[in-house]
């Protein structure tokens, strides 16, 4: 159990937490979420015992051992290769390892019949002993298994670790949390610097994941597939919701009404009390019905609403300049950087007016190259890229905020390329990224960076071009401004080609998905899921596709084989998940029984009990719905096998 008991927590004149109370269950998963610069990884060093806090008092499990995977990694000198340094999260069996491992490098250099061959066996077997008892060898397969899940292949595993760029390093940095069996689990913006497979196979792993997880993300995908609880931080304070992101985003504005209706409340009250006193106050008749009315105002607290700190912008785009049906079309486009490399060869593609593509796949297979070859920022070394009648091509490169003068104000920085737009249109654009107020007469060079990103955004969309191409649009983005980019671009009247690794954003803007594999690029007409339906099936179509003879006929009765067995192992896991679940709702149903029955005597205490009701209610409403997921999945699962049998039939 983790508690925050009035806790304060400034820096300067800023007061970050203020006053804030939290409790944390054990096993709960917990999303953290809120603007950036509200606290939120002020919430993990606190924990951590990174800094104290300046008020009230943090509890913390004694000894519990607590994985932390920080945003940025501090500067670390280490020899060890990725593969090391991932164990080094146990350092234990980490130590251990390089033990064994140098009592295996005197073996081979020592004399088979000698002395010192017989006592290094000894000492040998005795560290594989302990290792054993550990469990050391299967946290190598775990630290294997991990690498590979988060885009290392078994070549990386003996390259040094220093070799590798920041975001990989923070990978490695990644599985060594991971793999460090912790009871508390810790993870500030894991998705940075993780391509989709890298995201999909994290959120599989935390699924699994048995302890307490606390979680800050800017990944709706990972918030709305692993908690259920959010707690926000916003203005100094903590508001705690049940359920995922979705649900969150429901409940608070609930919870806002909820408030305003309150606040309207007790303003009439007010109101009715102050006409009522000063209308009477001058009446000795009326003197002790005033002084009541006087006690009341007194006796009255302020309803205070809290501050809005995470709606969604509303974005409105002025229509772009209609272009060409066919917006651009490459024909075998080849990019090299070094004359002898080919990062992109071969490539044939097309974009048709008003298609909003995504391009995905593993880092480093170009889909930034070929976003720029789009662009026109870099010249293909072979082929030709045509542009289509009247495009005019917008692109937003992953630094494009850089290029903003610091020497002017947020509103001018706009103003300056708006065209006709009116200065309450460009407010109004302002306003959806989150400039309102004072904000606009900020001075750009004061802005952070995910501040400049979005005003870069701003800049771009004020008089939008009919051809947009993003990269990473919505790193350095808080989740509102994510929300009110995403809504403009479904808005969007022009054509739109993006690289994100963002799910849940690809999943409501896309409506192609464009797949870059080493074999080759492969376009899904189709949203994401669609896509992931796709590629599902993909693998087994392809080989079937090309085997002939004996061979096709060995390697069906080997995929039927291979099917049978997934169908099977799947089908006990989602048959175990129902079981489980159906449990727990009889458990929540006789509480809610008995919860009613005792609501029914005379001396029961409402307020306790109909709290208790609405509790188990709500868990029960949620555990029904967790179990017509695992059916319809199960369903599905089902239809699909059979299907594949029959096909194969």
């Amino acid at each position: 159990m983790i508690d925050f008991i009035q806790v304060s927590k400034g820096y300067g004149a800023q007061q970050v937490l203020d006053n804030v109370s939290f409790r944390i269950n054990s096993g709960e998963r917990v999303g953290i979420v809120g603007p950036n610069g509200a606290g939120k990884s002020t919430i993990f060093e606190l924990l951590m015992g990174e800094i104290s806090e300046d008020e009230g008092r943090i509890s913390v499990p004694k000894g519990a051992r607590i994985g932390h995977l920080h945003q940025q990694l501090g500067a670390l000198q280490t020899t060890d290769s990725v593969l090391e340094y991932a164990e080094s999260g146990l350092p234990e069996i980490a130590e251990l390892q390089r033990q064994i491992d140098a009592v295996n490098l005197k073996m081979m250099e020592s004399d088979p019949s000698s002395d010192e061959r017989d006592k290094l066996l000894r000492q040998l077997g005795d560290l594989q002993t302990r290792f054993e008892a550990i469990d050391g060898y299967s946290v190598r397969n775990r630290a294997e298994a991990a690498l590979s899940g988060l885009g290392f292949s078994e070549a990386d595993f003996g390259r040094a670790y220093s070799e590798f760029s920041g975001g990989w390093k923070m990978r490695a940095e990644l599985v060594r949390v991971l793999i460090s069996d912790p009871e508390i689990l810790l993870l500030d913006e894991p998705s940075n610097y993780l391509d989709i497979p890298a995201i999909e196979w994290l959120k599989k792993f935390l699924r699994v994941f048995a302890g307490t997880l606390l979680l800050i993300s800017h990944d709706r995908y990972l918030l709305n597939s692993l908690v259920d609880c959010t707690l926000e931080i916003a203005n100094g304070m903590a508001n705690r919701y049940h359920g995922n992101y979705d649900h969150y985003m429901i409940e608070r504005v609930k919870r806002y009404e909820q408030r305003m209706s309150e606040k309207k409340n007790m303003d009439r009250k007010r109101e009715a009390a102050e006409r009522f006193i000063e209308r009477f106050r001058a009446k000795n008749t009326k003197a002790s019905a005033v002084q009541s009315r006087i006690k009341m105002l007194e006796r009255m607290d302020e309803v205070a609403l809290p501050r809005e700190v995470v709606s969604k912008g509303s974005i409105r785009l002025p229509a772009p300049v209609r272009s060409g049906e066919e917006v651009i079309s490459l024909q075998d486009m080849g990019v090299t950087y070094d004359g002898e490399r080919w990062v992109l060869r071969g490539v044939d593609f097309r974009l048709i007016r008003g298609e909003r593509t995504a391009l995905v796949g593993m880092n480093g297979l170009g889909k930034t190259t070929l976003l720029r070859v789009l662009s026109g920022a870099l010249k293909p070394s072979e082929g030709k890229r045509v542009l289509g009648h009247k495009v005019c091509p917008g692109y937003q490169s992953q630094d494009f905020a850089e290029t903003i003068r610091d020497d002017q104000t947020v509103f001018n920085a706009i103003r300056s390329v708006g065209g006709a737009a009116s200065d309450q249109n460009v407010r109004s654009m302002l306003g959806g990224f989150g400039f309102t107020g004072s904000d606009v007469d900020k001075n750009v060079q004061v802005l952070s960076g995910g501040e400049k990103v979005r005003l870069a955004f701003a800049r771009m969309l004020i008089d939008p071009p009919n051809f947009l191409l993003l990269d990473e649009p919505t790193t350095h983005l808080d989740l509102a401004a994510r929300e009110a980019l995403e809504s403009a671009l479904c808005d969007y009247q022009g054509t739109l080609c993006f690289v994100s690794h963002d799910i849940e954003f690809v999943r409501n803007v896309a409506e192609n998905i464009v797949a870059m594999t080493p074999p080759g690029i492969t376009r899904y007409p189709g949203g994401y899921d669609y896509y992931c339906e796709k590629i599902s099936a993909g693998p087994a179509i392809n080989k079937q596709a090309v085997e002939t003879g004996k061979s096709k006929q060995k390697a069906n009765r080997r995929e039927r084989a291979e099917v049978v067995q997934k169908y099977g192992k799947l089908r006990k896991e989602l048959q175990r998940e129902i079981n489980k679940i159906e449990k727990r709702i009889e458990g929540f149903e006789a509480e809610q029984q008995d919860l009613v029955e005792k609501l029914s005597l005379d001396s029961a205490d409402y307020e306790t009990l109909n709290r208790s009701l609405q509790s188990v209610q709500q868990k029960l409403c949620d555990y029904n719905m967790r179990w017509e997921a695992f059916a319809i999945e199960l369903d599905e699962l089902e239809q699909e096998y059979a299907a594949q049998r029959r096909s194969g039939e």
